[in-house]
């Protein structure tokens, strides 16, 4: 463990995390959600406490406000948001990431990316941002369970490290 670490450097252990599953076709009951439990999933195994996963229309105002409630009202540290971080007009999760964001992390969603690029050239399309709000960190993933796997496993191992230094242990 870092110097002041509240969370465990190899784990998510200790971590309230909430997944967004952006999606009008699964809010319309229209699609079955893969992606969403994928993540909530994922985060489970890696010691994350999922404290709510959700679905919400591909809205910028409605996915901003539900951001802002699971990171300023639920407490979650870390909020996972899966699809809508493409180029159809509908595809609206990353400008309202970017709407109640205080600051972006640009090297994360760099990370996926490149990961994603060497399995798909139809990832150069991902828009995907990621953002810290106040003490919590919003990652956008693709809307497909297999990208969710992929980038999920490339960014692991840098999160507990990111949300030790987001909240505030850090010894600077």
């Amino acid at each position: 463990m870092g110097i002041g670490a509240a969370v465990d450097e190899s784990s998510l252990a200790g971590i309230v995390a909430a997944v967004l599953t952006v999606s009008d076709s699964v809010v319309a009951g229209d699609r079955k959600d893969e992606s969403g439990p994928q993540a909530a999933r994922i985060l489970s195994e890696a010691g994350a406490e999922v404290a709510t996963q959700d679905a919400v229309e591909d809205d910028t105002r409605l996915i901003a406000a539900r951001l802002r409630q699971m990171c300023d009202h639920l407490e979650s540290r870390l909020v996972i948001t899966t699809g809508g971080t493409g180029v159809s007009p509908r595809d609206v999760t990353p400008e309202a990431t970017e709407r109640v964001s205080d600051r972006l992390v640009p090297g994360v969603a760099e990370v996926m990316r490149s990961v994603s690029l060497s399995k798909t050239p139809q990832a150069a399309l991902s828009r995907a941002v990621v953002g810290i709000r106040g003490k919590s960190l919003i990652v956008n993933l693709p809307g497909s369970p297999q990208a969710v796997k992929e980038c999920m496993d490339a960014i692991l191992p840098v999160l507990p490290h990111a949300l030790e230094l987001i909240g505030g242990h850090s010894p600077h």
